[in-house]
C-alpha cells in the first residue's frame, strides 16, 4: 500500500519573495589577472588588505583565473571564504590576460578601478600613488611606470623596443605602456572592449576616446615565485594589435581616409605609369609586352576597389552613429537629468 501523498501548502503569487540582500557597491574594485600564480596569492593578499583599509575607500577585490592549473582557484576560493571582500571569476580556459581583464572590467562594481598582476612583482602599497591623480580630478587613466624596473635582460629590452616604437607611432608619450598596474576611473573601463592582445594599449584606447592619461612611477620587484608568462610571439602579435589600434582610434569613424588615401596613392602611381607608357607608344615604341603596362592597370583597378571599400566603410559608419552615439561624456552642466 503506497503511503499517502504529503499535502501540498498552495502557493500565493502575490507573497512577496525572499531576496539575497546585494550589497552596496564599493568604492574601488582591484581586478587581478590570475594564471598560475598560487604561490604569490596569498602575500599578494595580506598586501592587498594592509593597503586597502588604509585608502579610507570601501572596496573589492576582484580575481579573474585565466585558466589556471597549478591549483591558483583553490587558493582564490580560500580566500573569497576567509575575506568577505574578495571575489573571484574562473574562466573555463586560458583566453589571454586581455579576456580576462574585459571579464573582470564588466564585472567590478566599483567608482574607480585599479588592475595588477597577481605575480607580487606590482606593489600594492603603490596603488595610492596611482588613484591621487584621479582622485584630484587630474586624471581619468593612471599607468604605472616601472622604475626602476626589475626584469631579466630578455624581457627588458624587447619591452624598451616595444614602448619605444608605441610611442612613436600613437604619439602618447608613456614610457611603460604595458605595465598592468593601473588605476581608472569607472567611465573608462566601460568604454573599452578587449580582445586578442588589446590590453597593452588600453591608455591608447583611453586617449583616443578622449579620456585623460599619464603615468606615475612605481616601484617594482623581481618574480619570486613561477615563471614569466613573456614569450616572442607575443611580441609579434602585439605589433599587429598595434595596427588595429591605430586603426581604431585614428580612422574608426573615418575610414575612407585611410582606405582611400592608400586607393589615391595606388591610384596616382598607376596613372602616372599610364601616362609615361602613353608617352612612349605615341613616340613609336612598343608598350604591349612590358610588364610596367601591367602594373599601371593593376595600381588604376585596385585604386578603384580602395575607394569602393571606403564609400561602404563610411556607409556602414554613418548608419551605426545615426543608430548609438559613441561619445563618451565628460561632464554635464545645467541639466535637470541625464538627456540620455
Amino acid at each position: 500500500m503506497s503511503a499517502a501523498a504529503a499535502p501540498q501548502t498552495p502557493v500565493d503569487a502575490a507573497a512577496p519573495v525572499a531576496l539575497r540582500s546585494v550589497a552596496p557597491a564599493p568604492d574601488l574594485s582591484v581586478v587581478i589577472a590570475v594564471y598560475n600564480e598560487r604561490d604569490s596569492l596569498q602575500q599578494l593578499s595580506e598586501e592587498l588588505i594592509a593597503t586597502l583599509d588604509g585608502l579610507g575607500m570601501t572596496w573589492e577585490v576582484l580575481f579573474v583565473d585565466d585558466g589556471s592549473n597549478d591549483g591558483s582557484r583553490e587558493v582564490q576560493r580560500t580566500l573569497c571564504e576567509a575575506h568577505p571582500g574578495f571575489r573571484a571569476v574562473h574562466l573555463r580556459r586560458n583566453f589571454g590576460k586581455a579576456a580576462a581583464l574585459h571579464v573582470g572590467f564588466r564585472r567590478a562594481r566599483g567608482r574607480y578601478l585599479v588592475t595588477m598582476d597577481g605575480d607580487l612583482q606590482d606593489v600594492p602599497a603603490e596603488m595610492p600613488t596611482l588613484l591621487q591623480p584621479i582622485l584630484d580630478d587630474e586624471a581619468d587613466l593612471v599607468s604605472g611606470w616601472k622604475w626602476p624596473r626589475l626584469d631579466p635582460i630578455t624581457k627588458l629590452w624587447p619591452s624598451k623596443i616595444y614602448n619605444g616604437f608605441s610611442r612613436y607611432a600613437t604619439g602618447l608619450g608613456l614610457h611603460d605602456m604595458n605595465c598592468g598596474f593601473k588605476a581608472y576611473r569607472r567611465e573608462v573601463t566601460d568604454e573599452l572592449a578587449l580582445y586578442g592582445e588589446m590590453h597593452r594599449y588600453i591608455p591608447v584606447l583611453a586617449d583616443g576616446a578622449g579620456f585623460i592619461v599619464t603615468e606615475r612611477k612605481i616601484a617594482h620587484r623581481p618574480r619570486i615565485h613561477g615563471h614569466s608568462k613573456y614569450a616572442w610571439r607575443r611580441f609579434v602579435r602585439g605589433f599587429l594589435d598595434l595596427l588595429t589600434v591605430l586603426f581604431l582610434t585614428r580612422y574608426r569613424r573615418r575610414p575612407l581616409h585611410l582606405i582611400g588615401g592608400l586607393g589615391l596613392l595606388m591610384g596616382i602611381s598607376g596613372f602616372a605609369i599610364l601616362c609615361y607608357l602613353t608617352a612612349l607608344w605615341v613616340g613609336g615604341e612598343a608598350i604591349g609586352g612590358r610588364p610596367l603596362l601591367m602594373l599601371g592597370v593593376l595600381l588604376v583597378l585596385v585604386s578603384g576597389q580602395f575607394f569602393t571599400f571606403g564609400l561602404l566603410a563610411e556607409m556602414m559608419t554613418y548608419h551605426s552613429q545615426t543608430t548609438r552615439t559613441e561619445y563618451p561624456i565628460r561632464a554635464l552642466h545645467g541639466f535637470d537629468d541625464d538627456p540620455s
